[in-house]
C-alpha cells in the first residue's frame, strides 16, 4: 500500500527539491547558501546545503522520497551535529511544509 504521506512527491527529483529549498531559504532571509556544484571533486558525503542567516546555521542533506543516506553522508551530518548551535536535517520532498516552519524559525 502506498504511503499517503508521500503521495504526489515520488516524481520530484533531488534537483527540483533542492531548487525549492534554496528558493524558500532565500525568501526567508538566508544570506549565505552553499551547495557543492560538482560533488565528484569534493569530499565524499558532504551535505547538500549549508545555509546561514545571522547566527543560525542549517545543514541539510536532501533526498528524493526513495533516496538512501550513504555512510559518508551520515558521518558528515554527525560531525556537523557536534557543532554547538548547528541544526542538522535530512529532508525529503514530503517534508516541505515542515522545512518552511524550520527555516522560518528563530
Amino acid at each position: 500500500m502506498p504511503d499517503a504521506k508521500n503521495a504526489g512527491y515520488s516524481s520530484v527529483t533531488e534537483q527540483e527539491f533542492q531548487n525549492t529549498v534554496i528558493s524558500l531559504a532565500k525568501t526567508l532571509g538566508y544570506t549565505e547558501i552553499y551547495h557543492t556544484y560538482d560533488s565528484r571533486k569534493s569530499p565524499e558525503g558532504f551535505p547538500d546545503l549549508i545555509m546561514l542567516r545571522g547566527t543560525r546555521m542549517v545543514v541539510a542533506e536532501l533526498k528524493s522520497e526513495k533516496g538512501v543516506v550513504q555512510p559518508a553522508q551520515r558521518r558528515w551530518l554527525e560531525a556537523f551535529a557536534l557543532i554547538p548551535g548547528a541544526e542538522v536535517f535530512i529532508w525529503r520532498p514530503h517534508d516541505i511544509d515542515e522545512i518552511a516552519v524550520i527555516l522560518g524559525g528563530a
